[in-house]
């Protein structure tokens, strides 16, 4: 079975789902955040592991402590899994702290600054230039007026 395929695919899609309810409904360590999401599942091929990326709304002390109890209840997890799911081989679960939504957020507030900062300066290029432009207006209608005077 290649690792993109159909099957594993499909898999990789009902593992996802089950560890979601599980973790959400059924574990009841106070450790664990109750905003904790299953971003994404990874079964490898031959079904012997599971790499499982987890998110958790909160500081990073929070995400240390729902990892450490997600990890404490693996075994449950994993006989619960075994039950909902019927694979020849029941996956051993490596949970793995995902960061790229806080990265993505971090990005997005990077850019909005830059944006900001571009605005502000194309602001002050646009009174600069009105500026310049009132200048070169009002040396003209001298030169003019001087023009008309000779």
């Amino acid at each position: 079975m290649r690792k993109n395929s159909v099957k594993n695919t499909r898999i990789n899609g009902e593992v996802q789902r089950v560890l979601a309810e599980v973790i959400r409904g059924e574990i009841k360590d106070p450790r664990i955040s109750p905003w904790t999401s299953v971003v994404a599942v990874e079964v490898a091929p031959d079904l012997k592991s599971c790499k499982v990326w987890i998110s958790v709304l909160g500081d990073e002390e929070v995400g240390k402590s729902t990892l450490e109890g997600l990890k404490s209840a693996e075994g449950f997890i994993k006989n619960r899994l075994a039950k909902i799911v019927n694979l020849r081989n029941t996956p051993e679960i490596a949970f793995v702290l995902d960061q790229s939504i806080e990265y993505g957020v971090n990005m997005s507030k990077r850019i909005d600054e830059v944006i900001a900062q571009d605005d502000a300066v194309a602001r002050n290029r646009g009174e600069e230039s009105e500026l310049t432009l009132e200048d070169s207006t009002a040396e003209a209608e001298a030169a003019s007026k001087e023009g008309t005077r000779e």
